[in-house]
């Protein structure tokens, strides 16, 4: 094998990995698969930690990490796709945040991770080994990469500045007890 064949094959098993992972987490928000709660479920949960509309969050949510996954491991569209799903790891990593870093304490390691490979995958490109490549990288041009990473970037600031400001006026209507009892 050349070095250009290895890192070929290196992009195609980093694609399915992660693409495979996100698509996984996607199709539990969306349809209740592999144990996940659906979309009734996920928006309550998405209501809960200050995304609102629940349900409409639990689909944005969804759609970019079941379609983002599913297009980086196919490795078509790839800077959309992994511009998508390192948006929604954002705004997960954003929920796991007051946790710390790591996974075993509920922290952000793991969407921070998912993210960080994504956005990776986005930049460096699919590899030879990929939808892109065999239909002339059409949806893979060097200029979709910032359009793409830098409208998902202005997007997700926004969901998760909006989400940050509801926590905070939540917790500005609730009153902490004057005198502990």
């Amino acid at each position: 094998m050349t070095c250009l064949d290895r890192r070929d094959l290196g992009l195609l098993l980093l694609r399915l990995g992660t693409g495979g992972v996100l698509a996984a987490h996607g199709a539990q928000k969306l349809f209740g698969w592999f144990g996940g709660h659906g979309l009734e479920g996920t928006g309550q949960f998405m209501e809960s930690v200050g995304y609102a509309p629940g349900k409409a969050s639990a689909t944005a949510a969804g759609l970019a990490e079941a379609g983002g996954g599913t297009l980086l491991a196919l490795g078509l569209a790839t800077p959309a796709a992994g511009a998508a799903a390192a948006g929604a790891m954002a705004g997960a990593a954003t929920v796991h945040m007051p946790n710390g870093f790591f996974a075993q304490e509920g922290g952000y390691e793991y969407a921070a991770s998912l993210g960080l490979a994504a956005t990776g995958l986005a930049v460096t490109g699919p590899g030879r080994l990929s939808l892109d490549h065999a239909l002339g990288h059409v949806f893979d041009r060097g200029w979709m990469v910032p359009a793409a990473l830098g409208f998902t970037a202005a997007a997700t600031a926004l969901v998760i500045g909006a989400r940050n400001q509801r926590l905070r006026a939540k917790r500005e209507g609730e009153q902490e007890a004057l005198f502990e009892e």
